[in-house]
């Protein structure tokens, strides 16, 4: 099924991951993950948001690609390594901006001022669907 996704179609979502079977019809345990993680987890999610409405008046992912480079205030070392691995990995001019989008994204998450070159690596491997397929494609 996969085969069939287009590209363009791919390019729209942001963030993809693979998420491995369970073994076996086991069921997780909730005890793994205690109710005070995901409280911290939504107040992050919430300061984030916040953060974006203050400096840009809108959520990252709306954000225009003109907007990006005063935005994401990536110093020259960090976008030549996106613009290395966008080549790379043949990524569409779309997907870099949705890649940096979500850098940002990250980068709020973890309160830093600046997208850092560890926010890129993070967004690009969010790009599991695209990997998977061009693995697929290429058997």
């Amino acid at each position: 099924y996969l085969n069939r996704l287009s590209g363009p179609l791919l390019d729209r979502i942001d963030i993809q991951v693979e998420v491995p079977r369970l073994p076996d019809y086991d069921l997780p345990e909730r005890a793994n993950m205690p109710n005070d993680s995901l409280f911290d987890t939504r107040q992050r999610v919430i300061e984030a948001r916040h953060k974006q409405q203050a400096r840009q008046g809108k959520p990252n992912g709306a954000l225009h690609a003109g907007e990006l480079a005063d935005i994401c205030l990536l110093d020259d070392a960090d976008l030549r390594f996106l613009q290395a691995a966008a080549k790379q990995l043949n990524l569409s001019m779309r997907v870099f901006h949705r890649t940096l989008k979500v850098a940002r994204t990250i980068a709020d998450l973890e309160g830093s001022q600046g997208v850092l070159r560890a926010h890129i690596a993070e967004a690009l491997g969010y790009r599991a669907l695209d990997n998977l397929i061009k693995q697929l494609s290429a058997n």
